[in-house]
């Protein structure tokens, strides 16, 4: 079976994203998702929220941030603590359970782990919509990926429900979270996506100056 699945959105448990758990859904069905892996900024509590709300496939995680950049953790079961270094998170997912992925590793300005992603790491997130500049961004996170001999991803980095979708990960799996999760730990997956457009961006923009305001 392949499922297509967004690798990266974050929730309005994010203080950074506008997305409701209605949105997600909503959103997600409307691009044709199997399911999303929802990342939020050091908590995973809004994700295992949504997982009851919907028959969509919701991986839990968390974006972490380690002293030498951010990390994905996916189907992790306690939160990792932020500014451990790069491999010590690394570690800490996997005693956890969980899969580690260098998400944007080589993006401008998004804080990626950079020249510490390393063959511990489970996968490299080859595609995020959000990256910019976005074409150099995939070309050197595939160089990166394939140098390292593992798995290559994709998420949007939504933060505003429109976003989701925009990248997505065929991963060749049944539908369960466990069979998912080793999909993507043996590279038995392909990334997918294109760039956030600037207009969708700058509303988004617009739209988290507003709620500042309130």
């Amino acid at each position: 079976m392949q499922l297509k699945i967004d690798l990266h959105v974050h929730t309005n448990c994010s203080p950074d994203s506008l997305i409701t758990p209605e949105e997600l859904i909503f959103y997600t069905r409307k691009r044709g998702l199997d399911g999303v892996a929802v990342v939020d900024h050091e908590r995973f509590d809004g994700a295992l929220k949504i997982a009851k709300m919907t028959d969509l496939l919701i991986i839990p995680g968390m974006e972490i941030e380690s002293s030498d950049g951010h990390i994905v953790g996916l189907d992790i079961r306690e939160i990792v603590p932020k500014k451990l270094s790069a491999d010590e998170t690394v570690d800490r997912i996997h005693e956890s359970g969980g899969i580690a992925i260098a998400c944007h590793p080589v993006a401008f300005f998004k804080g990626g782990v950079g020249k510490h992603t390393n063959s511990k790491f489970d996968a490299v997130e080859v595609i995020n919509s959000s990256a910019i500049p976005f074409e150099y961004s995939v070309k050197h996170a595939q160089t990166l990926a394939s140098r390292l001999g593992v798995g290559s991803v994709a998420g949007s980095d939504a933060h505003y429900g429109p976003e989701i979708g925009y990248a997505h990960t065929v991963v060749n799996a049944e539908s369960e979270i466990d069979e998912i999760i080793s999909a993507i730990r043996k590279g038995s997956c392909q990334p997918f996506g294109r760039a956030i457009p600037l207009t969708m961006r700058l509303k988004k923009k617009f739209l988290m100056l507003g709620r500042r305001r309130v």
